[in-house]
């Protein structure tokens, strides 16, 4: 109680109300976080042009997916204003801000001319008090509609970034006021509104603390404190004094699966932790930093599969130790979005491989293969064994909320696969192409990979440069790959440590060449009893499945991979004239159960990368855990 009587007379605020001021002024004066604000370790590049594997599938998503999309049917329920209770209001923001994306990736005349109609039909619907949604007046605020709000925040505040357009921004600040006084006329408490715990409604803290950090007005900082301060309250969802709980025991398990009581709830609780990271970087407020890396570290430690994603039924279930098992609705597609974008946070600000290491797993596998193999339409569950089913339209509309998200984290990858930092340049994903950067002294680099990674771990990284400059490269070396070589212009590297990056500062020239060479025989995982009832296989960052249309003994059947003295499973690559439905396609020697007195001869079994299998033409089921013999002894 001494908390909130002093908060409201730091803030002006009267009653339980949020602060709230009828004005569009942007600046109220001194900025008292500024000198403490928290710089990004990491900066995006300036261009990047992917080729290949990676390149064709942002190629295809541009086309079939981003300029496909028809606006009006995104906009059409801001016209209306008719909900009560659905989520239509999400869809323009997640296509808007994918669109945004893609459209740094390639600028193309053709999609900034439809960012700019999409923005403009947006802000045509906005309503004199500022309101932009679909829900009626007397349900205001009810279920999903903050979170709509949210999401056409962040759309316009990512039109606003992209173009200087301050129209976007007044509509942005018009909303932002627009929610900020509905809350208080309501009784100012938000974590009580909508679903989940309040987590899906106080989301709106990303594009709250954005704002305040793009108009300098301290209301919007406030506002943000206070959704923080009222998870950690009453009925909140105590994401702070939690975060080093368990994610799937934080709170009982509700009578009812989708309620507000649910408290495990995994899309909205990692939105809500991309907000807290927006808000340490303005405050500089280690807690929230803290509590993000705890909360991050108990995923990845109990929830997240081999796959890179995970989730029953989009909620958090200590899934890890269970996804050998059928599970209902495994791994949401948005699940494994935001897992992609959380990482993406905390890799700027921190560069730590650890949350490259996860991205890149969650890319190649749970990502790509929610992915339709022509792009234009995104899984909204992908299970590790069984088939790939397709989802259904949401809300009265021919897309859902996966189809909406899916592009969002996979034009995450383009500008971050190579970055900035003080000091010089760090590579972290290894995709062909070329990449466009500036150096420690603000000159022109030119970044040049040429390799067909993941097929194999040869890179060769080639710098281009204005002029020669001392600076530090430095490369990821996957947590994977336990042997390495790197090699600058021809003389090896020492000091490799799998899981960090190699770090090499020299004086740069446009003559200097950087080859690598990673670690890709197939790694063998195990799960259950004894450590030995299933095993899957990894090769580099890919996940491989067996799959029925590649043919072999049937699924049900037992067979034991034949590993090395050094535990590794050999992998040789097969060319098929069926290799445009599959990435990779390789043949292992496994040991199929038999009755004889001695074992059975080793056959060859072929495996196919997961994002591939069961995703192509023809229906297919496939199978990542294998089941292995259990023995008695």
């Amino acid at each position: 109680m001494l908390a909130r009587r002093k908060f409201i007379r730091n803030t002006g605020i009267a009653g339980a109300g949020f602060l709230f001021i009828p004005s569009d002024i942007y600046t109220t004066g001194e900025n008292p976080y500024r000198k403490d604000a928290v710089q990004d370790y990491l900066k995006v590049s300036d261009t990047a042009t992917m080729n290949d594997y990676i390149g064709k599938k942002l190629d295809l998503s541009y086309r079939n997916r981003i300029l496909a999309q028809e606006v009006d049917a995104l906009v059409e329920p801001f016209r209306n204003r008719t909900e009560t209770h659905l989520w239509q209001s999400e869809f323009w923001g997640k296509w808007f801000t994918s669109a945004v994306l893609a459209y740094k990736y390639r600028p193309n005349p053709e999609l900034r001319n439809i960012l700019e109609i999409a923005t403009k039909k947006l802000i045509a619907t906005q309503t004199p008090d500022g309101y932009i949604g679909n829900y009626k007046k007397e349900s205001s605020l009810a279920q999903w509609d903050i979170w709509g709000m949210k999401y056409c925040l962040l759309g316009l505040l990512d039109y606003y970034d992209l173009t200087n357009d301050k129209a976007s921004l007044d509509v942005a600040v018009r909303l932002a006021n627009y929610l900020i006084k509905e809350i208080n006329d309501k009784g100012g408490i938000i974590v009580t509104k909508g679903n989940y715990r309040g987590m899906a409604a106080s989301s709106v803290l990303e594009p709250i603390v954005r704002l305040y950090a793009r108009t300098k007005n301290e209301k919007y900082l406030s506002f943000a404190e206070e959704i923080v301060r009222q998870w950690e309250a009453g009925d909140g969802p105590a994401l702070i004094s939690k975060s080093s709980l368990d994610v799937s025991k934080r709170f009982p398990k509700p009578k009812s699966w989708y309620s507000w009581e649910q408290g495990q709830k995994a899309y909205e609780m990692m939105s809500c932790y991309e907000g807290l990271l927006e808000l340490y970087r303005v405050t500089g407020n280690n807690r929230y930093k803290d509590a993000v890396e705890k909360t991050w570290q108990n995923i990845r430690d109990t929830e997240i599969n081999i796959a890179g994603s995970g989730a029953s039924e989009e909620m958090w279930f200590e899934g890890k130790k269970r996804q050998a098992q059928p599970v209902t609705h495994f791994q949401e597609t948005c699940v494994t979005v935001t897992w992609i974008k959380l990482n993406q946070q905390l890799f700027r600000l921190s560069g730590d491989s650890k949350y490259a290491d996860e991205i890149e797993r969650s890319y190649y596998n749970a990502l790509l293969g929610a992915m339709s193999p022509d792009a234009s339409d995104w899984a909204k569950y992908t299970p590790l064994n069984g088939q790939r089913l397709p989802g259904s339209g949401q809300c009265g509309m021919d897309l859902n909320c996966c189809v909406a998200s899916g592009p969002r984290g996979q034009f995450t990858l383009p500008l971050t696969a190579v970055m900035t930092m003080q000091q010089g340049v760090s590579v972290n994903f290894f995709v062909d192409g070329t990449y466009g950067l500036k150096s420690p002294k603000g000159r022109k680099i030119t970044l040049i990979q040429k390799t067909d990674y993941p097929v194999s771990g040869n890179i060769i990284i080639e710098l281009q440069l204005e002029k020669g400059e001392e600076m530090l490269v430095r490369v990821r070396i996957p947590s994977w790959s336990v042997r390495n070589k790197v090699t600058i212009n021809g003389k090896e590297a020492s000091g490799i440590i799998p899981g960090t990056y190699l770090k090499i500062k020299k004086l740069w020239s446009s003559n200097d060449r950087i080859e690598v060479e990673f670690d890709m025989r197939g790694r063998i995982a195990k799960l259950g009893d004894d450590e030995g009832k299933y095993i899957a296989i990894s090769r580099g960052p890919v996940v491989f499945a067996r799959e029925s249309g590649v043919g072999g003994p049937p699924l049900n059947t037992v067979n034991k991979p034949v590993i090395d003295n050094e535990g590794f499973l050999q992998m040789k690559k097969v060319e098929r004239n069926k290799i445009d439905e599959y990435q990779m396609v390789y043949s292992a020697l496994f040991i199929p159960e038999a009755y004889t007195e001695a074992a059975a001869k080793p056959i060859p079994i072929e495996l196919v990368d997961y994002a591939s299998a069961g995703n192509g033409k023809e229906k297919t089921t496939f199978q990542v855990w294998m089941p292995q013999l259990y023995s008695g002894r």
